[in-house]
């Protein structure tokens, strides 16, 4: 009966032994998921930072270029409508605007601005147009004048791959020199 009892304490001692051992494994788990559910929270929060910033990064999209990559000159008159390009690039924040076609291709779906700034010399006026995917959107005409400058701009919805581009009118020239007179412009309002 007293080998029967020691056994029963030694057993129990060496349950009670095993628990505590559990126990305390159980409490450095609790607190290895405690700091796993912490380092999740930082880890997640700062996936959430990162990915605002790429978006907001990739919305960045403004350009701003004027006819003449150097010196002066006039283009046109032509007895067809003739699209320009605006060599010299002041900025392309996105590079969506490029100066060898000088077509501006949107990169994504927003609201986007755009002007136009036409300069003549040569007694005509100069006369273009804005236009979006083949379609005139806005003009600018001036009149007849030893020198003269016209501008015009417009908001545009825009769906990721549309195009904008300047066409000279029929009959008609532009002119440019060093101080950038006649510019294409545009810049990306808001995404949608």
């Amino acid at each position: 009966k007293g080998a029967k009892l020691e056994t029963m304490k030694t057993w129990e001692k060496q349950q009670n032994d095993e628990i505590s051992l559990l126990s305390e494994k159980m409490k450095e788990l609790e607190l290895m998921l405690v700091q796993v559910k912490a380092q999740k929270t930082n880890l997640m929060a700062l996936i959430n930072k990162l990915q605002k910033q790429s978006i907001t990064e990739g919305k960045k999209v403004a350009f701003s270029a004027s006819l003449l990559a150097q010196g002066f000159g006039t283009i046109g008159p032509f007895s067809t409508f003739t699209d320009l390009v605006f060599r010299h690039v002041i900025t392309n924040i996105g590079d969506a605007y490029n100066p060898q076609t000088g077509v501006f291709t949107a990169p994504l779906k927003g609201a986007y601005h755009f002007e136009l700034h036409a300069s003549n010399k040569d007694g005509s006026g100069p006369a273009a147009m804005l236009v979006k995917n083949g379609f005139k959107v806005i003009s600018v005409w001036g009149q007849k004048a030893s020198f003269i400058s016209v501008s015009n701009g417009a908001t545009l919805l825009l769906k990721a791959r549309d195009t904008v581009y300047v066409r000279l009118y029929e009959e008609y020239s532009i002119f440019d020199n060093e101080d950038h007179l006649s510019t294409f412009s545009g810049h990306l309002l808001f995404p949608m």
